[in-house]
């Protein structure tokens, strides 16, 4: 834009609307734009414009909220896997342990797994390029690419480098990774997020089911942070009669502010439903439980969700790239809306900060039950996680049951199935054995208080007078760590047992496995084994 142009612009706007939103809009452009002029012009080094530009987009929507986001050209992949769930690649998750990436889940029947990688595989170069040190966007960001292009992956197996060479393909994530007849004819589907297939994948499934005589349904949407608006919509329909309103939006345009109605008649309208739900349920996972829960379709189990009411759209910019905004906030039937935090306050200059009590109001579900906004999904049912003690945190922090399933797989070639392996008593010596050649550190909450306790005197010059007292005090608080292994062999040998497993079966063992010993799950199936008590907590009279 020539100078003279913008500066007559600037002129009329600053003469007729000098205090206004158009003046202000157009002064920061004016300004950002001659600070990218003189940038280019006069500073020392050359500058790396598509590098910078980039940097103040992501810092200008960092501003707003977390889900406004910028999506270079160069990174449309992590949008493509956002809204359907594919990508170009290997097929693998990974984690970073000491410096190393770490091959943690690959997907079953997969380009990894067929080319024979497998979890608990130290990745050190992809294509000749070092690893070590390398983040885990970067190591993933090294194995993505076109489907049909090559990539050599070389990894350490118990002390062994070996190099393989993996076809990329285009990998679909499961929107259902497990779904199957538990017990009693209940009926179990997993829901891991809302691309453009998920509710094309739930009818499917539940169809499958009730040709299999289910009579009660679990829809298990913990961990789900989320997706495509219109796919919950579809999938509430599924219960729900044609004509129900499901959700509406609220926007500052007006064209955002729309409602959603059920337009197909209902599958299953009058199948006993649960959903399970936890702090990693978001966004479209809430529209679907909420909904459900306002309209008394169905009994809400777990934990309290995660709390996002806002609902973001895609707009295309030039040059291959996108950006997604948070163009407004949803409503539930009974008119709630979940959103915790409110991420942009003018005022305190606050872009993150939760709904306080005074303003939560309370509304009614269908059948008069009453719920909240603000808050996220409080289920109608609530089972709190059980907290690790600190000994499994200590496990969990160090890798070590993810180090100690690698020596196990190496030790033996096949397993018994999901449904029936136990980690044994022999098992867990054979774990303590490890720990102990292992450097394994653990500090009790005793100990850490008696650290504490010495740091604090020795900063007022008071520990030597002390010194002999506080030692034996120290040394007779001192408790091997295989004794707390002991005492919690369950809740280790628990996690230890779906490690294993997930290395022999992958993600639907696990799920099997789960099945085992989830208490939510358990306390799923018993509410629909009794029906009385499932109307009475939904007050169907």
């Amino acid at each position: 834009m020539k100078w003279s142009l913008l500066l007559a612009i600037l002129f009329f706007f600053q003469t007729n609307w000098a205090q206004s939103e158009a003046f202000e809009e157009l002064k920061s452009l004016e300004i950002l734009d001659q600070i990218y002029e003189n940038l280019d012009l006069y500073f020392v080094d050359e500058i790396q414009h598509g590098k910078l530009s980039k940097i103040a987009i992501d810092a200008m929507l960092n501003e707003l909220d977390p889900y406004t986001v910028y999506y270079h050209e160069a990174n449309i992949e992590d949008y493509k896997l956002m809204t359907t769930g594919q990508y170009g690649g290997v097929g693998a998750l990974i984690g970073t342990i000491n410096g190393f990436a770490y091959i943690t889940d690959p997907y079953e029947g997969n380009p990894a797994q067929k080319a024979g990688l497998k979890a608990g595989d130290k990745i050190l170069t992809i294509d000749k390029r070092d690893m070590q040190g390398k983040s885990m966007e970067a190591v993933s960001d090294a194995m993505k690419g076109p489907k049909g292009t090559a990539v050599n992956i070389e990894i350490e197996r118990q002390g062994t480098r070996l190099s393989f060479n993996v076809t990329r393909d285009e990998i679909k994530i499961p929107d259902v990774p497990y779904a199957g007849m538990l017990k009693d004819k209940i009926g179990y589907i997993a829901l891991s997020s809302f691309t453009q297939t998920a509710s094309e994948e739930i009818k499917k499934n539940l169809l499958e089911l009730q040709g299999k005589g289910m009579e009660g349904l679990i829809l298990d949407l913990r961990g789900n942070g989320g997706g495509l608006l219109i796919e919950a919509v579809k999938i509430v329909n599924f219960f729900v009669p044609k004509g129900q309103v499901v959700v509406s939006t609220k926007g500052r345009a007006k064209q955002e502010n729309m409602v959603y109605t059920t337009l197909s008649d209902p599958l299953a309208e009058k199948l006993p439903l649960v959903v399970l739900v936890d702090e990693g349920s978001a966004s479209a996972s809430e529209i679907v439980a909420g909904s459900l829960q306002d309209l008394d379709r169905a009994v809400v189990i777990g934990a309290t969700s995660y709390g996002k009411g806002l609902v973001q759209r895609t707009f295309d910019l030039k040059y291959g790239s996108k950006i997604k905004l948070t163009i407004a906030k949803y409503y539930t039937p009974s008119g709630r809306c979940v959103q915790r935090l409110e991420y942009y306050d003018n005022v305190n200059e606050n872009h993150s900060k939760e709904i306080p009590d005074s303003l939560l109001q309370k509304f009614k579900t269908k059948n008069g039950r009453e719920v909240i906004d603000g808050r996220g999904i409080e289920p109608d049912v609530k089972i709190e996680d059980s907290l690790f003690s600190d000994i499994t945190r200590a496990l969990l922090t160090q890798n070590k049951i993810f180090l100690y399933a690698n020596d196990y797989v190496a030790k033996n070639e096949t397993l018994s199935s999901p449904e029936s392996y136990v980690f044994t008593e022999k098992d867990m010596k054979d774990f303590i054995g490890f720990l102990e050649k292992s450097n394994f550190m653990y500090e009790s909450t005793s100990e850490k208080y008696m650290s504490k306790l010495k740091a604090e005197l020795e900063q007022k010059n008071q520990f030597a007078k002390v010194e002999p007292a506080f030692l034996e005090l120290q040394k007779k608080l001192k408790i091997p760590f295989q004794d707390f292994i002991l005492a919690h062999t369950e809740e280790i040998g628990n996690l230890m047992e779906n490690e294993i497993i997930g290395r022999y079966y992958y993600q639907k063992g696990k799920n099997i496995h789960a099945f085992r010993k989830d208490p939510v799950t358990k306390s799923a199936i018993d509410l629909l084994q009794n029906l009385e008590q499932y109307k009475k907590t939904l007050n169907i009279k």
